[in-house]
């Protein structure tokens, strides 16, 4: 019996299933693509109109079909489409439905044109298309936060923007803090973040051009450059890579990054990123191309180059004496994240002989108890650093700072206790991971963090052979790299003498007349000459201001003095007057 009912359902199992079909009205019943929508023109008849939308948004619940007479004697019936969720709902009533509901005066006879007096005369809103004609642009437009206006016997729409949804306001940025200089920073609005480079870079010449990605979510995509500083090739080639991109969505602009670089299996990032308006204005100042993605607060920014990657804002707000001696002790915290453990694998595994005796013996006594080799040591000891560092980012920010660093001392110290690793160890993966937090860009500091593997495994199997190997070969890789063009390495490889000025060393303000030359290749001078400081001349300003009667006047100025009076414009000086003004940096 029980044998029975066993094969019986083996029998059942093993039974091959029938095919589901969908019922009319189901979720997999109709899926409108855009080609389609395209296709389906406007009718002059309201009721087709209204069912073709409700198949379309009639089961979302957001979807608002509002129905109505025009009033002012006229009897045509007309209906208004939106989303509440992305729409203002008071201003929907106040600027559409009450002018229409209390009359639409104007016109003696139904038609066409009743769409064009409504759009210019009726509605009260900045965003007005009367020109509709095609189901592609009311959807796409209602999505947004617009709203569409269907008036019986009219075969267009009028389309009225009124958006509204949640946003983040502008804050302080988290990754590229400073001590000195803008503390504001994009947000995922587009035109909260446009706003903000307008806002500094007051200029006709800048342009935004504007344009949608992604075949599902239509992400608002914006291109900035400078006109009369940019180079047309560099527009051109920027232009060709986001226009081949077909994906179903744009998320982050970290989708147009990976699609667009020059090459995709280099671990070093050619395009870079930011959060600070400020930022976004200097490198349109070089002549670089920007690119705002809605959604997101980082900002693409276009050729990157090695030197790019290694700056920070601040140091272009403090005296270049500063910056240059911070810069420098930048450059070495890098070599160390990269280099220090495999230095150690190498010279504790290969070369004793270069370790002073005192020190050798102290390294010898620390690692006596110790069961592996340097290799798997500083393999322990960097994965778990590595993953505390993931944990502390991971977790909300008063615990995870918190985990971070009460679990690296604990954990560090349990391990010298019970044998594991040396005390040397820790300290270097210590100074190690101190460093790395060195680099002002995330990105390059991911790149720093993987290569670090590969060149531990070549110091624990060639020694510093297998050291200088790996970092000649990074080299080589990296005279190669390319991004839109502009050598990776550059102002280095190839030597630029004049943009030295702004690699190591940041020379002053008054030094650097021109633009990286691998960028601006027409108006390239940014800065009039003779803006050196200089004390005023014994004839004239030091004479007054020794006898105190305030003669020195504009006719008395040095000739610095008076250049630097020629090249400010009014309303720079009207900036300055307010608070505001443009920041600039270059690189």
């Amino acid at each position: 019996m029980r044998l029975n009912i066993f094969s019986g359902l083996i029998r059942k199992a093993a039974k091959k299933p029938e095919p589901c079909t969908s019922e009319p009205g189901s979720v997999d019943s109709k899926v409108f693509k855009d080609e389609e929508l395209k296709n389906e023109k406007i009718s002059r008849s309201l009721k087709k109109n209204v069912e073709y939308l409700d198949t379309i948004l009639g089961r979302n619940v957001d979807a608002v079909f509002r129905e109505f007479r025009l009033g002012a004697g006229k009897k045509e019936n007309a209906c208004l489409v939106y989303l509440d969720s992305l729409t203002d709902e008071t201003r929907i009533s106040d600027n559409i439905l009450k002018p229409l509901l209390l009359g639409v005066a104007g016109v003696d006879s139904p038609g066409d044109n009743l769409t064009d007096v409504v759009g210019k005369s009726i509605l009260v809103a900045a965003e007005i298309r009367s020109k509709v004609y095609n189901m592609q642009d009311v959807v796409s437009e209602i999505l947004y936060g617009g709203s569409a206006l269907f008036i019986d016997g009219c075969e267009e729409a009028v389309i009225t923007i009124l958006k509204e949804w949640p946003q983040r306001p502008v804050d302080k940025a988290d990754v590229e803090g400073t001590v000195r200089g803008p503390k504001e920073s994009f947000n995922e609005t587009i035109s909260v973040s446009t706003s903000l480079v307008r806002r500094r870079l007051r200029t006709p010449n800048l342009v935004i051009e504007g344009l949608n990605l992604g075949r599902m979510t239509h992400t608002s995509v914006a291109l900035a450059y400078l006109k009369g500083v940019v180079s047309p090739g560099l527009l051109k080639e920027v232009r060709q890579r986001i226009d081949r991109i077909d994906i179903d969505g744009i998320l982050e602009s970290g989708y147009i990054e990976e699609l667009i670089q020059d090459d995709p299996y280099s671990p070093f990032p050619q395009i870079a990123y930011t959060e600070r308006p400020d930022r976004v204005v200097a490198a349109l100042l070089q002549g670089r191309v920007c690119v705002f993605t809605d959604g997101t607060p980082m900002v693409l920014f276009m050729p990157a180059t090695f030197s790019d990657l290694v700056q920070n804002p601040e140091d272009y707000y403090e005296r270049y004496h500063f910056a240059t001696m911070i810069r420098l002790i930048r450059f070495l915290g890098l070599a160390v994240a990269l280099l220090l453990p495999s230095f150690y694998i190498a010279i504790t595994t290969f070369h004793q002989e270069m370790i002073p005796t005192q020190l050798l013996i102290s390294i010898a006594a620390s690692r006596e108890g110790v069961p592996f080799p340097a290799l798997v040591e500083a393999l322990i000891m960097e994965i778990t650093f590595e993953a505390l560092r993931e944990a502390g980012l991971r977790l909300p920010r008063a615990v995870g700072q918190a985990v971070s660093i009460v679990g690296a001392l604990v954990i560090g110290q349990a391990a010298v206790q019970a044998g594991i690793v040396s005390p040397l160890m820790v300290i270097v993966v210590a100074v190690t991971g101190i460093a790395s937090f060195m680099s002002p860009s995330y990105s390059l500091a991911l790149a720093l963090r993987l290569i670090r593997f590969p060149l531990m495994f070549l110091a624990a199997t060639l020694g510093l052979f297998g050291v200088m190997t790996g970092v000649l070969a990074m080299l080589i890789h990296l005279a190669g790299l390319r991004s839109f063009g502009v050598p990776y390495l550059s102002p280095l490889a190839p030597l630029k003498i004049s943009d030295l000025k702004d690699f190591a060393v940041r020379a002053p303000w008054w030094a650097m007349h021109k633009r990286p030359s691998e960028l601006a290749k027409r108006n390239v001078r940014r800065i009039a000459p003779d803006l050196k400081p200089q004390p005023p001349s014994e004839s004239g300003d030091e004479k007054a201001f020794a006898s105190g009667d305030g003669s020195a006047g504009p006719n008395t100025r040095t000739n610095g003095s008076a250049q630097h009076d020629k090249v400010r414009t009014p309303a720079v000086s009207r900036a300055g007057s307010k608070g505001g003004g443009g920041s600039g940096q270059g690189a």
